[in-house]
């Protein structure tokens, strides 16, 4: 059973993932590559200058063709440092976010620690994909891809994190066990990564000026326009100057409300972290 991190522990692990931070901006600006700080990391610059107090994750989106632009340069110049962990080069990882991984690191939760992949410090990166201007075809494409997404999920995670004790999470988990088996009986990694890769790229021909992150919790709920976006403005995060979207303020607003409003701590984000390793360190239980 996982545990709320020792104060300290997690001081570290955020200046650790500001070090990565601060790589990637250096590297995104000697690319010439856009990219936009979201969700959680665009709340923790807006009310906090940096990490949201009790966050352990920094969420960075980029539109598509930045993103393969971004994760090349990765793969090619920075090797020896990072690890690239996607649905890609790990047939068993169940996300369509990718990880930019610190090597020689260990970030293992609950709901990943059965995957047999490099599951260490990272970055989270998430991107984003043109979507028609029609809104039905829009929803459409959205609903589809989310779908498939979360069938990818439980592909390889047959018992996933809930949020339920008791007899119901025990029934749920029964659900999702035979559901998981029925998916591996029907259906590879690769041909529903193809699948949901094939749904994602629909209008990715055409300048839309719209864009989706398809696999966020909320369906739906990561739809920016190009006017939102651009051009990005810079903001503090932690001693990082670090590019958020043009219009971040109304984007939270519409997914969050009132964001700017303190949770009480039982409305808090529960890490469910399990073991941490920093680099030429030993692994840390939590």
């Amino acid at each position: 059973m996982s545990k709320p991190y020792p104060p300290e522990l997690l001081q570290r692990l955020q200046q650790c993932e500001l070090e990565m931070l601060a790589d990637f901006a250096v590297i995104c600006k000697e690319n010439n590559i856009d990219y936009f700080g979201v969700y959680g990391t665009g709340i923790g610059a807006l009310r906090h200058g940096g990490f949201i107090p009790w966050d352990d994750d920094i969420d960075i989106g980029l539109l598509y063709n930045d993103y393969l632009k971004l994760i090349d340069v990765y793969k090619s110049k920075y090797s020896d440092k990072y690890i690239i962990v996607d649905a890609v080069e790990y047939k068993n990882y169940p996300l369509m976010t990718t990880r930019i991984t610190l090597k020689d690191t260990k970030f293992i939760t609950d709901s990943l620690k059965n995957i047999d992949c490099p599951m260490g410090i990272f970055l989270d990166i998430f991107p984003f994909f043109n979507i028609s201007q029609d809104d039905k075809a829009q929803k459409k494409q959205s609903r589809s891809a989310w779908f498939w997404g979360k069938i990818l999920i439980l592909k390889h995670t047959p018992f996933p994190y809930i949020d339920f004790n008791g007899i119901k999470g025990k029934i749920i988990h029964c659900i999702t066990a035979v559901a998981s088996a029925f998916v591996n009986i029907f259906f590879t990694h690769n041909s529903l990564y193809k699948r949901i890769m094939k749904i994602c790229s629909r209008y990715q021909s055409e300048d839309t000026g719209r864009y989706e992150y398809f696999f966020g919790t909320k369906l739906g709920g990561s739809i920016y326009t190009k006017e939102e976006l651009f051009p990005t403005k810079y903001l503090n995060f932690g001693g990082v100057d670090l590019a958020f979207p043009n219009q971040l303020e109304a984007l939270l607003t519409k997914l969050y409300g009132d964001y700017m409003q303190v949770p009480p701590p039982e409305k808090r984000k529960d890490p469910h972290i399990i073991t941490l390793k920093f680099p030429g360190e030993d692994e840390i239980n939590v």
